[in-house]
């Protein structure tokens, strides 16, 4: 029987643990479908930012992605494309994002993610951008044009020191080995891209889809599986977490906010859980 110092000990080191673990890993241990939400930072207004990040986790969304918007988003469907150009307009840089969200931890709680491409990080400084990041409270980044292998090489040191999480994405092309690869890479979650396509293309999933999560569940790997891609209402939210951790919803919701405001963010969430 262990002595009762020793039980606090024990207590005290698991407490310490989850203290010091990152937020999309708690998220992650959570017993429910996740719900992450994709939106432009700067869009639809320039001050939007904060505000939008705060209604949505009011609402009850586990987790945001903050896109940096890019004038070249080669992954995105047209209206988050639009959503990108009109945020470039309104003035939205690396430097305002950061100042934005300087403050946001004393009032948001839930895991934020930056997504973006690699060249406006690049641009930024690599080291001082993660550094930024960590400093502000963002718990991991996306950057779909920055390669594993590149990655591993130059940055994951840098990544790790921070407290970031780097999440990767595979598609239905992705080779088992390659999602191995990743898997063993990662830290988080992976991103799981419903298709091939680019984002807002699809609307519900087929068979095709379906056997590919089922695909992907059966190799039982050790990071949980968010689906992005293609979610925009209660049905794909489901079929879309029938064989994985969550789903993220992006170009619906831009469209949301373009077409009803950012007063509004509540009722979109009650709509699809």
């Amino acid at each position: 029987m262990l002595s009762r110092s020793l039980c606090y000990f024990i207590m005290f080191n698991q407490y310490l643990i989850l203290f010091k673990m990152n937020r999309i890993n708690k998220k992650m241990q959570e017993n429910k479908k996740l719900l992450s939400i994709y939106f432009t930072a700067g869009y639809p207004s320039i001050n939007d930012t904060v505000k939008i990040i705060q209604d949505l986790e009011s609402s009850g969304i586990d987790m945001i992605e903050i896109g940096l918007p890019f004038s070249d988003p080669l992954a995105d469907g047209p209206t988050i494309q639009n959503s990108s150009t009109a945020a470039l307009k309104n003035g939205m840089t690396t430097k305002v994002l950061f100042d934005q969200l300087k403050d946001i931890r004393k009032t948001v709680s839930i895991p934020l993610i930056l997504m973006g491409y690699f060249n406006p990080m690049l641009q930024y400084g690599v080291e001082a951008f993660c550094e930024k990041c960590n400093e502000i409270g963002i718990d991991g980044l996306i950057m779909p044009d920055l390669p594993l292998d590149v990655y591993q090489e130059k940055y994951e040191a840098v990544f790790k020191k921070n407290n970031l999480k780097n999440i990767f994405l595979i598609t239905p092309q992705t080779s088992d080995a390659r999602i191995k690869q990743i898997d063993e890479a990662s830290d988080a979650f992976i991103y799981m891209v419903s298709t091939a396509s680019v984002t807002g293309s699809k609307s519900g999933f087929g068979t095709e889809q379906t056997k590919y999560f089922e695909r992907i569940s059966a190799m039982q790997l050790n990071n949980p599986q968010i689906v992005g891609f293609g979610i925009n209402n209660s049905e794909t939210f489901k079929q879309a977490t029938d064989f994985t951790k969550g789903a993220i919803i992006g170009s619906a919701f831009i469209k949301h906010l373009t077409e009803n405001g950012v007063e509004t963010i509540s009722s979109f969430v009650k709509g699809i859980r």
